[in-house]
């Protein structure tokens, strides 16, 4: 707000004394096409602008046509890019060829939560022969920008980075080769074991079907606030003991900073409570389910005659060298067609970003840029505490199956349930295409308006989905890399390519894709 303020003032002066460029550079920002996360990004493009860097947001879903004209447009020194979801990581390559191809000379920023400085280096360096810098945080994009600018600096830090980022590049590959991978045939013979003979009988929904819950009370969700996302989105980072909210607010360092913005964030979400400015929607969907091999069927109703739809699942394939130890998938947790076993399967997604780009846009025009991204976090605490209030009615009421389920908010926070909810596109199902499932089964737009983008984002952005087990047995794992033999047989399981297999899956390929 303050920047925006000073602006006007700011210009005239360079007038006045007959300037005509005094700012440190243009940065050009963006979240990339199929992507709706930006609040990291809005946030660096705050820090950008108070260190006298002229910053053009183009915003979010952004084609690369429109980024690279855009570009064009304002003489970008610079193009940053951002991205939460995996698919984005193909985009941003995608940006770099066509920057390679059209004769750009700024270097190229990226940044967001599924990047990575590795990633960076092996998949996006190499595909553009000008700089291209992976930034960790707000914090470090000013030195950044400021060192890629410095003529007397660029040339030294070109050079850094580029021996860096070879270096990881062998790294990598080397790594590659050191890692060994059991075939798919000889992993499926090793999965987690359940002796299903001798679990008890799995509990039968109340519901079998959606429930869907508008509306849902906002100040019922308050208390499932998890904190500490809350506190990474704003950068600040308490040391040990006081990583952790609420101890956070006695460090040293980050303690002053974290009560005023937790205090800030308390004020305006009694105001959003007050004056009904978001809405929470939910839909909860139980489903009669059993396995078959690495597919898990959902069946229309408990006569189990007929297929609802399947959801497909990924099976661990690097070498593990204990002989006890299991390659698992998470159809491993559902009971076996042909055991005897009536098993179930839920699965829920949920928004609490309805009105938010109202309230946005009334900030936006007051040139409030903190209120804006603090909503924004606000909404994806909401998001992600539905999440927690969703999981926790399915267990002890709609499914029941821990029906006597006596935790606090913070044994949830710390899974201390029973069962799991790991969601597609995370590392027990890196796939983002099962979404599409469970958008049809739930029939989740028409229900609830939460939708899809061309990338699997849910929108609005502050939405989380997942799929839930109740074994007490099922855990969390990571599929990790898997092997041509797997996307071959998962691309026909799910009737797909195999090259768009291999797109979706990018990040988790063991070998490079042609």
């Amino acid at each position: 707000k303050a920047v925006a303020y000073l602006i006007p003032f700011m210009e005239e002066e360079k007038k006045a004394s007959g300037q005509t460029n005094t700012n440190a550079g243009t940065v050009l920002i963006a979240t990339v096409k199929g992507d709706v996360h930006d609040i990291g990004k809005n946030i660096v493009g705050v820090v950008l602008a108070c260190n006298n860097f002229k910053v053009v947001d183009i915003g979010v879903m952004c084609p690369l046509d429109k980024i690279l004209e855009e570009a064009k447009k304002c003489n970008a020194d610079i193009i940053g890019l951002s991205g939460l979801i995996t698919p984005s990581l193909d985009e941003m390559v995608d940006v770099a060829k066509e920057m390679q191809k059209r004769g750009f000379k700024c270097p190229l920023l990226i940044g967001g939560a599924t990047t990575s400085k590795m990633h960076t280096a092996v998949k996006i360096g190499p595909k553009y022969s000008n700089p291209v810098v992976h930034v960790l945080d707000a914090s470090r994009a000013v030195v950044v920008c400021s060192n890629l600018l410095d003529a007397r600096q660029r040339d030294d830090y070109v050079e850094d980075i580029a021996e860096m980022y070879q270096d990881l590049r062998e790294e990598y590959y080397e790594g590659l080769s050191d890692v060994k991978y059991e075939t798919l045939e000889k992993a499926r013979k090793r999965p987690f074991k359940i002796n299903w003979a001798k679990e008890p009988a799995p509990v039968k929904p109340k519901l079998i079907g959606t429930k869907v819950y508008k509306n849902f009370d906002l100040k019922e969700l308050v208390k499932y606030i998890d904190w500490n996302p809350f506190f990474q989105t704003w950068q600040l980072r308490g040391k040990y003991p006081n990583r952790n909210y609420p101890k956070i607010f006695n460090d040293p360092n980050a303690g002053k900073e974290a009560k005023r913005v937790h205090t800030d964030a308390m004020k305006m979400i009694e105001d959003i409570v007050e004056n009904k400015t978001l809405e929470c929607r939910i839909i909860i969907g139980l489903y009669p389910a059993n396995a078959e091999g690495d597919d898990i069927i959902l069946y229309k109703d408990d006569d189990r005659k007929e297929e609802l739809c399947r959801c497909y699942t990924l099976r661990q394939q690097a070498l593990k060298e204990d002989r006890e130890d299991a390659y698992m998938a998470m159809s491993d947790f559902v009971a076996p067609k042909g055991s005897g076993v009536k098993d179930y399967v839920g699965m829920f997604a949920v928004s609490a970003g309805f009105g938010i780009e109202k309230a946005i846009e009334k900030y936006q025009d007051d040139h409030d840029d903190y209120k804006s991204i603090m909503i924004k976090a606000i909404a994806d605490r909401f998001a992600e505490a539905a999440a927690e209030r969703a999981h926790e009615i399915m267990r002890t009421d709609l499914w029941g199956y821990s029906k006597d389920e006596k935790l606090s908010v913070e044994d949830m926070l710390r899974v201390k349930y029973q069962g799991i909810r790991p969601a597609p596109g995370y590392p027990s199902q890196p796939d983002h295409t099962e979404k599409l499932t469970m958008w049809s089964v739930m029939d989740v737009e028409k229900e609830t308006g939460i939708k899809l983008s061309e990338s699997l984002a849910m929108m609005p952005a502050a939405s989380v989905s997942a799929i839930c087990f109740a074994n007490p047995k099922s855990h969390y794992f990571a599929v990790g890399k898997i092997c041509k033999d797997q996307v071959e047989d998962y691309a026909a399981r799910k009737k797909m390519k195999v090259g768009e297999v291999e797109k979706w899956l990018a990040a988790d390929l063991s070998y490079d894709r042609a």
